[in-house]
């Protein structure tokens, strides 16, 4: 996991087609899926945070979440020891856990920061960060080298 200012995602090994992606946001974008690259899309959504969630995790792609209006938590815990709600989807390249007794970092995502979510490690995004608010966030997903 990686969380920082936008300002600085150059100094990690992010393929550039996704920073470039992600620098030339605007917040006009529309709501939809964008097809950067035969190994990158990315995901612009609105939702209203809420207060309970679950955990989930990926196998085949990273993400990079980011905010282009609001503000949300995103847990961030070991996926070991997470007892398995909605089994893997390979689909969706997704699954669902219960929460657990595991430490639990909260992750402050607002406008100007960005959090790297790699494959296997378990997050819980969209949760109230103050107060409930909409939101307007961007999901870079990127092919695993595995």
């Amino acid at each position: 996991m990686i969380y920082d200012k936008i300002e600085n995602i150059d100094l990690y090994n992010i393929d550039e087609s996704a920073v470039e992606f992600i620098k030339n946001l605007t917040g006009d974008e529309e709501c939809k899926r964008y097809e950067i690259s035969d190994k990158i899309y990315a995901n612009i959504e609105e939702y209203q945070t809420k207060e309970n969630g679950y955990f989930e995790a990926h196998q085949k792609y990273a993400d990079i979440q980011l905010l282009l209006a609001g503000e949300e938590i995103i847990e961030y815990t070991s996926l070991e020891g997470l007892e398995v709600k909605d089994a893997y989807n390979s689909d969706r390249d997704i699954a669902f856990f219960y929460d657990a007794s595991n430490p639990v970092i909260k992750l402050p995502l607002k406008q100007g920061f960005f959090a790297l979510l790699n494959p296997q490690e378990a997050h819980k995004p969209q949760l109230i960060s103050s107060a409930s608010c909409k939101v307007k966030k961007v999901v870079v997903k990127i092919a695993s080298e595995n």
